[in-house]
């Protein structure tokens, strides 16, 4: 994102499609938000996310997360 697009659509949610090692932008907007922590990731700042399940993070921790809470077993009484 460049600073032309950022000021076309100020303050708003981007819409990515993720692939490997990039992403492309389906809807101009400034940010996404963390799918773990819920936190506002600028575009120039997303570095983490997941193909399979499409979602952003808004570092490795909340990767790290968001794998183990998919591995973790399920327990139930």
């Amino acid at each position: 994102m460049n600073k032309v697009e950022r000021l076309f659509a100020p303050g708003t949610q981007a819409e990515l499609r993720y692939h490997h090692g990039e992403f492309k932008i389906l809807r101009q907007g400034t940010h996404v938000t963390c799918a773990v922590t819920g936190a506002p990731i600028p575009l120039d700042d997303l570095k983490y996310w997941s193909v399979e399940r499409q979602e952003p993070y808004a570092g490795p921790e909340a990767a790290l997360r968001r794998l183990q809470e998919i591995k973790a077993p399920s327990v139930t009484f």
